[in-house]
């Protein structure tokens, strides 16, 4: 899908933080930008409303997880139903990205996923193969 220029935010979603990159259509570079550590969905969707507000996007892009073999596994459904409430709630058109091989990339000297730089990573990935 292409998006009209603009903005475009990006989200690594998960149950205890959603990291968030931004970007935009006329450079094609992901910058990290946040990660939402709300504890209930209301939080989460206020912090992401401020972000919207914010930024005035074009279009959202999610991270999709897969097993590496492309099967879903226990996130696939759940970032799917993100991805729809992002564009019920925002009216925004939002497009799922194949996350399998990004976050693995950015693990910490803890083992522990950057969430705002896999959102990054996943959004570079969508500019890099969007026409």
């Amino acid at each position: 899908m292409a998006a009209s220029e603009g903005t475009v935010l990006a989200f690594d979603f998960g149950l205890k933080r959603i990291g968030v990159a931004v970007g935009n259509t006329f450079l094609r570079q992901a910058e990290a930008l946040s990660i939402i550590h709300a504890p209930t969905n209301d939080g989460k969707f206020a912090d992401i409303t401020r972000l919207i507000e914010q930024w005035q996007p074009v279009l959202c892009v999610v991270g999709l997880p897969m097993h590496p073999d492309g099967a879903d596994n226990e996130m696939t459904q759940r970032c799917k139903r993100f991805a729809n409430q992002l564009n019920g709630r925002f009216n925004l058109p939002a497009v799922l990205v194949d996350e399998r091989y990004s976050s693995a990339v950015l693990a910490n000297s803890r083992g522990e996923f950057i969430d705002d730089d896999a959102a990054a990573l996943i959004l570079q990935q969508y500019f890099d193969e969007t026409p």
